[in-house]
C-alpha cells in the first residue's frame, strides 16, 4: 500500500514544487513506483515533467487532467494517469517509475465553478479513485497549493502524512501556525465523511528547510520552528514523530535549469548536481524513506500492548 504524503505551506514562494518533484524522483531512482498528483492550479508540476507541448495538448483538449474527473465527470484517475512521465524528444522513458496525476489551468474552475455535491464532495470522489490506484505505487504525491480551498482539499483529505516546506525566515512560520489552524476547521467539516477504513486524518510528519541561500545561518529560524513544532506535539496538532528534517536542500540555479529543461535535477549531468542540491535531494528522500510516520506509531502501539500484557 502506497505511503500518501501531501506537501503543503500556506506560505507561498517556499519551492515547493521543485521539492516534491525532485523528491519523486529521487525515490524513482531507488525503485520505488511513485505517482505525483498535481493539485496546484499553476499546473507547475505538471507543466515542468510533461514539458510545454505535452502540457499544452492536454490543457486545450480540456480532458485528460484531474478536473476532467468532475467536470465533465466521465474520466477516472486510473485512465488519466501519465505513466514515465519523463521522456526525451523521442519519446523513450527517462525516469521509468515516476508516473503523473497531470493537471491544467481549468482546476481553478473547481473553487468556482464546479458545482460541489454537498452529499458526495469532492475530496471524497478523488479519495475513492485515488483507493482504486493506491495498490499500485509505493508512494503518491501531492502537490497542494498554499491554501486550504477545495483544490489542496483532494490532496489533504487522501494523504496519509503531511510535510512542510519552509524557507528560513518569520513568513514560513506564520504559514505554517496558520496552515494548522485552517486545517483543523477542514477537518471538522469533513469529519462525517471519514470512515474507518480510510484510518485518520493526516497529520504533520516534517517540516523541510527549502531553497536556502548561501552564507544563510538558518540555526535561529530552525529553533523557533522546532519551539512551534513542540508546542503542536503538546496540543496534539501534529504527529508524535514530526521533526524538522536533518536533510535541507540549498538554492541552486541548477534547478532553474532543471525546469528549462523538462528534467528533474537527479536527470541533470553536473557537479553542482553531484556535489550540491542533487545530493540534498537524495538525503532527503533516504530521510523521508526511513521516517515513516505511521509505522513508527503502529511499532509503539504494538510496543505499548506488549509491555501492557506484560505487567
Amino acid at each position: 500500500m502506497a505511503r500518501k504524503l501531501a506537501f503543503i505551506n500556506y506560505k507561498g514562494g517556499v519551492g515547493k514544487t521543485s521539492l516534491i518533484v525532485n523528491i519523486a524522483s529521487c525515490l524513482a531512482q531507488r525503485g520505488k513506483r511513485v505517482l505525483l498528483c498535481d493539485l496546484d492550479t499553476q499546473s507547475n508540476s505538471s507543466i515542468w515533467l510533461l514539458r510545454i507541448e505535452r502540457w499544452n495538448r492536454i490543457n486545450m483538449e480540456k480532458r485528460g487532467s484531474i478536473f476532467s474527473i468532475f467536470d465533465p465527470g466521465d474520466d477516472r484517475i486510473k485512465d488519466i494517469i501519465v505513466k514515465d512521465v519523463v521522456r526525451d524528444n523521442q519519446g523513450n522513458a527517462q525516469l521509468p517509475g515516476l508516473d503523473l496525476l497531470p493537471t491544467t489551468f481549468n482546476l481553478i474552475d473547481i473553487e468556482n465553478e464546479y458545482k460541489i455535491d454537498p452529499q458526495n464532495p469532492h475530496y471524497l470522489i478523488f479519495n475513492e479513485q485515488i483507493r482504486e490506484i493506491e495498490q499500485d505505487y509505493d508512494f503518491i504525491l501531492y502537490d497542494c497549493p498554499p491554501n486550504i480551498l477545495n483544490a489542496s482539499q483532494l490532496g489533504i483529505f487522501s494523504a496519509d502524512e503531511l510535510y512542510v516546506p519552509a524557507n528560513p525566515d518569520a513568513l514560513s512560520l506564520i504559514g505554517f501556525t496558520l496552515m494548522i489552524e485552517k486545517l483543523l476547521l477542514f477537518y471538522r467539516r469533513s469529519a462525517g465523511f471519514r470512515v474507518p477504513e480510510m484510518g485518520n486524518f493526516a497529520r504533520v510528519s516534517g517540516v523541510i528547510f527549502n531553497s536556502i541561500k548561501a552564507n544563510v545561518d538558518i540555526g535561529v529560524p530552525k529553533m523557533r520552528m522546532q519551539l512551534r513544532l513542540n508546542q503542536f506535539k503538546k496540543q496534539r496538532l501534529v504527529s508524535n514523530e514530526a521533526k524538522i528534517y536533518d536533510a535541507c536542500v540549498r538554492d541552486a540555479t541548477i534547478v532553474r535549469r532543471a525546469v528549462t529543461l523538462g528534467l528533474p535535477v537527479c536527470l541533470v549531468e553536473s557537479r553542482e548536481v553531484a556535489e550540491g542540491v542533487g545530493k540534498d535531494y537524495n538525503d532527503l528522500a533516504e530521510e523521508i524513506l526511513n521516517h515513516d510516520v505511521n509505522a513508527m506509531a503502529q511499532t509503539n502501539r504494538s510496543a505499548g500492548s506488549n509491555l501492557a500484557s506484560a505487567t
